[in-house]
This record gives structure tokens, C-alpha cells and sequence, in this order.
């Protein structure tokens, strides 16, 4: 729509030069002066411009016909050279470089050089040679436009801001971030920086993982039929009533349904065993819980959250990408053993559970597969407490990309951390703020 109303109005923009400079043709220079004459483009094809290859008429044929040689051309274009070569001052110039590719001067520069080398007598070398340092004053001043000042690159950053002003809440979500990318949660946190809305939304991963939990959640909040032919139905239609409601992308709609539909049936075969397992209690549950002598909070929604029959929790977690492995999660991505951590210290209320039985992540992908977190292989609260001590701490800084999980992925401040102008390789520079 703006390209059409623009395109329907006509702009009429004169090209104005400077009014002591005119750029002319080789017939308009023969009919008029200048005191300073400035000849361009002086290379082989450009000036003079070599005759095109006739396909019908070679050079008997045409001086049989009584026409004109092609060469005629390359004579009069040495005529308006001659012409224009006789003003009180004259500047010879052409490119070394067209394209990337080596130029070859002009045959009348070549010739120029060859005369007045051939005059030793009449000083024509010095004279070739004062020509050519007159002009190589020139050449200097539009080098020196070229040059810029050396900018040193930027440091690895480790900003080490007051213990007051650092975040004294944070999500389960981000206690990835902050071991992978401490930096992040300084400029979230502590800068206070969010980013902007796109100006045109687009249907990206961020919004079908948040369609899939809410499609999760009033699935289960219904309540799930045993039949699986119902089953089936019933996620259909529940996945169409949701993306209808959440998703304007008729493609996107469609698209994400069929994915969700194309892993149904393991969806709802290894449900049978989740059930076995355990009576469904809640759906995005959220909770809270404190440090002990910290000032400090752990936030975190659990997707669900069912009991067994001993009254211990299992805890599941919706993905619609590739589920993190029991590796990554015991190093990197500790949301769903914090998350067991925060139900065993009562953070989730209305949950009667007495421990956790198991939790686990659904990917519900191309790939379809549960991945389960290794619970009581590590001591995770006590890691927890020694991260957000050090965090807290003011000998600690927050280094950017401290321990991404490849070197081609991007963070969300990198731009902010001037990553590029350094790497990973390079030692952390911590500043005290």
C-alpha cells in the first residue's frame, strides 16, 4: 500500500552541482573551455571505446560498400582527446581498478609516456616525472579521505555492578541464562533493558511453545478421556479452539495443527502411562520460594503436575523443540530438577505431595520423546546456593557468554556486549561500576 501511494506521485528532483563545475560529453567539451579541464576514464574500451565486432560485414565487405572503417570512430575520439588535452590545465586520470579486475591505460597515456621518455634531450622524463608527482599530491588527499582513525575493539565485558542494584529475583527459565550468558541478566536486570516488539509480528517458536501449553492446559483442565479415539478428538479439537484464539496466521494455524496431530497418537499412548503413573493435579502451577539467609527469591510455573499414589509429585514439562539430555540438564538447564527442588520446600501450593517421584521433560516435536531429569544425582539446591552467592558476591562480574552452548549461537545483548569485536577464547574484563 505505501509503495502504491508513493509510486502514484511523481518527484521531480533536479541533480544541482556545484556552479563552478560542468560535467560535458566529449561534443559538448570540443564546442566549449575551461581553465581546468579534467579528462576521465582514460583506459583501453572506455576511452577510446574499441568498435564492436560486426557480424555481417567484415572490413573488405564494408570498404567495398563504401562505408566507414570502425575505426573512424577511434579516430575522432582521439580528435576530441587533442581538443580537450589543449586547455591551460588538464588533469589525466582513469582507474587502476574496474570491477575488481586490472585496467589497461588508455593507448594515448600510453603514448603520452612513450614521447616524452623518448626526449631526454628536451627534458621530457622530468617533465613526465613533475606530471606525475603534481598528480600524485592529489592522490594523497583522497587516500587521506579513506583513512580512519583506529578504534580499539571492545574487551570481553564483566561489569561488576553494587550488590544493592543486582536482581534479588529470577525465574527458573533464566537460571540458564545466568550460567551461560551471565551478561544477559545484567542488562535485563540490572540495565533494565527489554527488547522492543517487532514492528510486524511474526508466528515464531516463542509463540507455539506458549500455544502448546495453553492447548496442554485446557486439555487436562476438561478433563482427558480414556478412549483414545476421544482422545484424539478431543486434542484436535481443543488444539483448533486454542490456535484459533491466540493464532491470526491462518497458515500458522494450520501448520502448528498438524504437527500437534502428527505426533497424537504417541502423545496419547505414552499419556496411558503417565495416568498409570500417576492422577493429574495441576496445570501451570506457579510458586515461589526463599533462600535461607538470602535475600533472594526462585520464581517458576511447573507445565503439570500430577501425584501417585504415594503422594509424590511428578512434574512434566511441555517442549516443542529438543528436550535438553540428563547431561545438559545436570550442567546448563536445571529447570525442571529447581523446579522439584522448589515443590520439596512447599513453593507450589495445593499440591499434597511428599517428595518427587520424577520429573521429566514431553517434547513433542518431529521427534517425539520424554527425557527425564536425573533426580538425586546431584545435590541441585546446594548448587543453586553457591551460583546466587556468587552472584551476589561483589567480587564477581557478570561475563558475557561465559559458557554458550556453541560459538554460533546468539544471545540476546551480544550486540550490547560488542560481541565480534572479541571471543570466546578471549579472558573476561571485569569493571567495577
Amino acid at each position: 500500500i505505501l509503495n502504491s501511494l508513493l509510486a502514484a506521485t511523481p518527484m521531480n528532483i533536479e541533480n544541482v552541482t556545484h556552479p563552478g563545475i560542468m560535467i560535458w560529453g566529449t561534443l559538448d567539451a570540443r564546442a566549449q573551455g575551461a581553465e581546468l579541464v579534467i579528462l576521465g576514464g582514460l583506459n583501453e574500451q572506455t576511452w577510446p571505446q574499441l568498435p564492436a565486432p560486426d557480424p555481417w560485414l567484415n572490413r573488405a565487405m564494408r570498404s567495398e560498400l563504401e562505408l566507414r572503417s570502425p575505426e573512424r570512430q577511434v579516430g575522432l575520439s582521439a580528435h576530441d582527446f587533442q581538443q580537450a588535452a589543449a586547455a591551460p590545465e588538464v588533469w589525466l586520470t582513469r582507474a587502476t581498478k574496474s570491477d575488481d579486475a586490472e585496467t589497461v591505460p588508455s593507448r594515448w597515456l600510453n603514448r603520452l609516456s612513450t614521447v616524452l621518455e623518448g626526449l631526454p634531450t628536451q627534458s621530457g622524463p622530468e617533465a613526465l616525472d613533475d606530471m606525475l608527482i603534481r598528480g600524485r599530491l592529489y592522490l594523497d588527499h583522497a587516500d587521506r579521505l579513506d583513512v580512519a582513525d583506529r578504534a580499539e575493539p571492545a574487551k570481553r565485558p564483566s561489569p561488576k555492578p553494587p550488590v544493592a542494584v543486582r536482581p534479588k529475583r529470577l525465574t527458573v527459565t533464566e537460571i540458564k541464562t545466568l550460567i551461560r550468558d551471565p551478561y544477559a541478566i545484567y542488562a535485563r536486570h540490572v540495565l533494565k533493558l527489554r527488547e522492543l516488539d517487532p514492528l510486524v509480528t511474526e508466528p515464531d517458536a516463542l509463540l507455539r511453545g506458549t500455544v502448546l501449553h495453553k492447548v496442554m492446559q485446557s486439555l487436562f483442565s476438561d478433563g482427558w478421556p480414556e478412549d483414545p479415539e476421544v482422545a484424539r478428538d478431543a486434542l484436535s479439537k481443543t488444539a483448533e479452539r486454542v490456535l484459533n484464539r491466540e493464532v491470526p496466521w491462518p497458515a500458522a494455524r494450520a501448520m502448528w495443527k498438524a504437527r500437534l496431530m502428527r505426533v497424537a497418537e504417541w502423545f496419547i499412548e505414552t499419556e496411558r502411562d503417565r495416568r498409570a503413573d500417576g492422577k493429574f493435579e495441576l496445570a501451570e502451577a506457579s510458586g515461589e520460594v526463599s533462600l535461607d539467609a538470602i535475600d533472594f527469591k526462585l520464581a517458576g510455573t511447573a507445565d503439570r503436575i500430577d501425584v501417585d499414589d504415594h503422594a509424590r509429585a511428578l512434574i512434566y514439562d511441555y517442549k516443542t523443540g529438543i528436550p535438553p539430555s540428563k547431561r545438559e540438564q545436570a550442567a546448563f538447564d536445571k529447570q525442571l530438577l529447581l523446579e522439584a527442588a522448589m515443590l520439596e520446600r512447599g513453593a507450589f501450593d495445593g499440591v499434597p505431595a511428599d517428595g518427587v517421584a520424577r520429573a521429566a521433560y514431553i517434547g513433542l516435536g518431529s521427534n517425539p520423546k520424554e527425557i527425564d531429569a536425573p533426580l538425586g544425582e546431584t545435590d541441585v539446591w546446594a548448587e543453586f546456593t553457591t551460583l546466587i552467592l556468587r552472584m551476589l558476591s561483589p567480587e564477581h562480574g557478570f561475563t558475557s557468554r561465559r559458557a554458550m552452548q556453541t560459538e554460533a549461537e546468539e544471545g540476546r545483548y551480544d550486540h550490547l556486549a560488542r560481541f565480534g569485536e572479541w571471543s570466546a577464547a578471549d579472558d573476561p574484563s571485569e569493571i567495577d561500576l
